[in-house]
């Protein structure tokens, strides 16, 4: 029997809602037909905003979405998206399937879709191929008031009142497709364009992001932040956040395997790979202590995911892609790593929201279903804004030759509803596993208990929606301070305790 230990008495920081974030990029059917379907469509919406997309995207409690990239951003120019539909410039999405792009997804459109999620706004700049000028406007145009000629287009755009703008990336991915900058000419670059995404509100003051690296490139890391923490006097508030970026690639970024045709050993691998985002925390962690060891910069991972080769008969570049079991046991795990560090992670966005990478939902014409991942999510959402908790549990290895893996996989917090809540993985595809947990000085006095479960290649089709999706979860024997059960294999599980 497998021990599980929790002391609730010991609170190791606040876990920031936004590390359940999302992305949405113009790129394949994210936007169009996933998110966006336009005013006239038979598709029934509210404002152009697909009504079935959005009421999921609601139940899920999304708290943050990232747009309008990705590698899109920085070749996306926001005058292009704004005004009268018809006039609207078109263009090539040359990142991206090579699709003409009609820009009739804009500023107003992404700033209404958040409107109706009840989400923070995460906006992410031009630094690749825009001008200081066109950054400097686009944040006047969005969120000042007053008179000033982006605050008039905007009035005359139709919208009078400004927005709010929570997170601002300055540029992405600028050691590739962003622009394929040396960290240091990307770090000066950052402290000219950042100086002009100005907040021109009290209260309303925007968090900088500042493009970090790709997975283990640490060199990028030093190198932005000594070129940034130049004169650091000068350095204090105008970077709020570094990103980071890692997909988990089963078979490396040259061949990526299939999203569905898959063995055990390939499952073991991608569990392993997963893993390595701990890793990458704790190292990027730790050069970030050397410049702002208060940890008042978040490290925010705004890409992450499984990254497959496209379901055969789809666009290339429209990155489309299944979601099964394997999926959700990987959402599962970077969760709570996530949460597990979230003294340094403050926000982390999957990629992506709709029918691109690791989705949550997939759309074909008017149906739509949750996929596994999804479901986690929607799991895990009691952790938002709560207090992460010490907490450990005895593991084995399992897996595969040179593939081994923890058998279980966890993370408790201290809910804002006052009860606990407890999220455990399993990561083996074949043993069940029983669970003594036990509680510091704390008595349990009830308990609900939510699970995912199905063998690795379980997913959801448009055929069986609901294939895969949580049930009860009930077989749980409570003996004061300890809790005892039989957590399935391949599963994820949610108790949420009375205290």
């Amino acid at each position: 029997m497998a021990k599980l230990y929790v002391n609730p008495k010991h609170q190791l920081g606040h876990i920031n809602p936004e590390i359940q974030g999302h992305f949405s990029e113009h790129l394949g059917r994210c936007i169009y037909e996933g998110l966006y379907v336009g005013e006239n469509s038979d598709i029934p919406n509210t404002n152009g905003m697909r009504n079935d997309v959005v009421e999921a995207l609601k139940e899920m409690q999304i708290p943050v979405l990232r747009w309008p990239g990705g590698c899109f951003a920085d070749e996306y120019h926001w005058m292009d998206g704004i005004g009268p539909k018809e006039t609207r410039k078109k263009m090539i999405n040359t990142h991206w399937g090579g699709v003409v792009e009609d820009n009739s997804f804009g500023t107003h459109e992404f700033m209404e879709l958040c409107r109706q999620l009840g989400c923070k706004t995460y906006v992410n700049g031009n630094v690749g191929s825009g001008t200081v000028q066109e950054m400097s406007e686009w944040v006047e145009y969005m969120t000042f008031e007053g008179v000033s000629p982006m605050a008039d287009l905007r009035a005359k755009n139709g919208h009078p009142e400004s927005w709010k703008v929570d997170y601002f990336g300055v540029g992405n991915e600028n050691w590739g497709c962003g622009g394929n900058m040396t960290p240091e000419y990307y770090g000066n670059l950052y402290r000219r364009y950042q100086t002009y995404v100005r907040n021109y509100k009290k209260g309303q003051e925007i968090f900088k992001i500042c493009c970090g690296p790709n997975v283990d490139d640490y060199y990028w890391t030093e190198g932005v932040l000594k070129t940034t923490h130049d004169h650091a006097e000068k350095a204090h508030g105008f970077m709020n956040g570094l990103s980071l970026h890692y997909y988990t690639h089963p078979d490396g970024w040259e061949k990526k395997g299939s999203a569905l045709d898959f063995d055990e050993e390939k499952y073991y691998k991608t569990m392993k790979k997963t893993l390595y985002m701990e890793e990458l925390i704790k190292n990027h962690g730790a050069i970030m202590d050397q410049y702002d060891p208060e940890k008042k910069i978040g490290l925010i991972v705004d890409e992450w995911g499984t990254w497959y080769e496209v379901e055969p008969g789809t666009n290339p570049g429209f990155l489309y892609q299944q979601n099964t079991m394997r999926d959700a046991l990987v959402a599962g795990i970077n969760l709570n790593i996530f949460n597990k560090h979230c003294d340094r992670v403050k926000m982390a966005n999957i990629a992506q929201l709709v029918n691109v990478l690791q989705s949550v939902i997939l759309t074909e014409g008017e149906k739509m279903i949750k996929t596994p991942t999804y479901h986690v999510f929607n799991m895990y959402k009691y952790h938002q804004d709560g207090e992460l908790l010490e907490s450990y549990v005895e593991t084995e290895e399992i897996g595969h030759k040179d593939f081994k893996v923890p058998n279980l996989h966890e993370s408790v917090s201290l809910g804002k509803d006052g009860r606990i809540h407890v999220t455990l993985n399993n990561l083996s595809v074949t043993e069940s596993y029983d669970i003594d947990a036990v509680f510091t000085e704390t008595d349990i006095k009830g308990v609900e208990g939510t699970i995912l479960t199905g063998e690795m290649h379980a997913h959801n089709t448009f055929e069986e929606p609901d294939a895969v999706r949580t049930e009860k979860f009930d077989q749980v024997e409570i003996g004061g301070q300890s809790l005892k059960f039989t957590i399935p294999a391949c599963s994820v599980l949610h108790l949420a305790l009375e205290i």
